[in-house]
């Protein structure tokens, strides 16, 4: 089935595109507006690692407990409170006028990121309840360059409205994005079987994770998935536009190009790669991933050809996390889903923070082209690691 087909045939699946693009662009929209305040700040690269890496953190900490909640209330209520959170937390970023405010920063990107990771969970969650196996696939599809075209497009835009108009505008357009989606969400219903729960949370949670020991394959294909995470390069590109870029071009808008550059890599790459992809071929894909990096890593100083590496870089990237992510999807019981998704979600952050933290911790010492190649170098043993482990499960 075609895109176009799809989105014809299936109203849920539209409604729940326009709700994704909304909250997600929202998410990651007033990005640069943070990392622009932090190099304004003269932050160093251990706290500029830090204030992306709890983008990833609330994720870590909170899954286990989202996962149960997400399992017992009703996605729609759930989905409409998170939106909200996000908000509250998005219009007090204009509360941060100095380095000295650090500390209400990060609180206000820990909350935000807790009810972010919670929505995307829940979604994930939610679809395969209502929508047939055999077009999951195709939806996580849409979901991952979705999810990828806001992360990396949303702080191309939001690049350029903090260059001409300041960080202020650009958090209160930010706000209005998830205004538009809780409007969405209102108008929209999903109609699905929803379990009730009668055991204790704690009891909940423990019996999510003997699901997952007596499941080890659940846990190989868990560590798959997770390794995308490794592509959190906020720290680098944030470096890089501050160490090299800033010569050529304002660090706002070398961050937003920079990133836009990605995010047409990311959308164009599952067009031409997905008839081809079979799990065999998978195989390959993380192979050229590490390569991509690598390649961006010898290049990245230059801006110009630094563009053409990232471009490398995301290329493959939404087709390895749509499909891994499928492969764990189709192998849990319903009836678990929230539970070991947020498990995963939570395993997915933690590879994010850490490699945000290497990233700045590496930064002292090393050059950043020299970090990249160690990065790339993790793809290419993870494509062996499928190949020889998980292929054979």
């Amino acid at each position: 089935m075609t895109y176009k087909e799809l989105f014809s045939n299936y109203q849920i699946v539209r409604k729940l595109t326009t709700i994704q693009f909304l909250a997600y662009f929202g998410t990651w929209f007033s990005n640069v507006a943070i990392y622009s305040m932090l190099v304004d700040f003269k932050a160093s690269p251990i706290l500029i690692s830090i204030v992306v890496a709890m983008h990833f953190i609330p994720g870590i900490l909170l899954s286990p407990f989202s996962g149960t909640i997400i399992d017992r209330i009703d996605a729609k209520k759930l989905m409409g409170i998170l939106i909200l959170t996000e908000f509250s937390m998005t219009m007090c970023f204009l509360l941060i006028e100095n380095i000295n405010d650090m500390w209400m920063l990060l609180i206000f990107i820990f909350i935000r990121m807790s009810a972010s990771s919670m929505f995307f969970t829940t979604e994930m969650t939610l679809m395969p309840k209502i929508l047939n196996a055999n077009i999951l696939s195709k939806v996580n599809e849409i979901h991952s360059m979705i999810w990828s075209f806001t992360f990396t497009a949303g702080m191309a835009l939001g690049g350029f409205v903090v260059h001409v108009y300041g960080t202020s505008t650009a958090f209160i357009i930010d706000g209005v994005f998830f205004i538009l989606a809780f409007l969405s969400l209102l108008n929209s219903s999903f109609i699905y079987q929803h379990e009730l729960h009668h055991e204790k949370i704690w009891h909940s949670i423990k019996s999510g994770i003997r699901y997952l020991k007596e499941n080890k394959h659940l846990l190989h294909l868990i560590l798959l998935h997770g390794t995308i995470g490794v592509t959190s390069f906020d720290t680098i590109v944030t470096l890089l536009a501050d160490y090299h870029y800033k010569y050529i071009i304002a660090v706002p808008l070398a961050i937003g190009f920079t990133n836009a550059t990605r995010s047409i890599a990311l959308m164009i790459g599952p067009l031409l790669i997905s008839k081809w992809l079979t799990k065999e071929r998978l195989f390959y894909i993380f192979l050229l991933q590490g390569v991509g990096i690598i390649i961006w890593a010898v290049v990245q100083k230059d801006f110009y050809f630094g563009l053409v590496g990232f471009f490398l870089t995301g290329f493959w990237t939404t087709t390895l996390w749509s499909y891994t992510y499928a492969l764990l999807q189709e192998r849990v019981e319903q009836k678990y889903l929230g539970r070991v998704l947020a498990y995963n979600e939570m395993f997915f952050m933690l590879i994010n923070a850490g490699t945000t933290i290497f990233i700045g911790f590496m930064a002292l010492y090393f050059e950043l082209s020299f970090v990249t190649i160690i990065l790339g170098l993790i793809f290419i043993l993870m494509a062996f690691y499928y190949k020889n482990v998980i292929l054979k499960l």
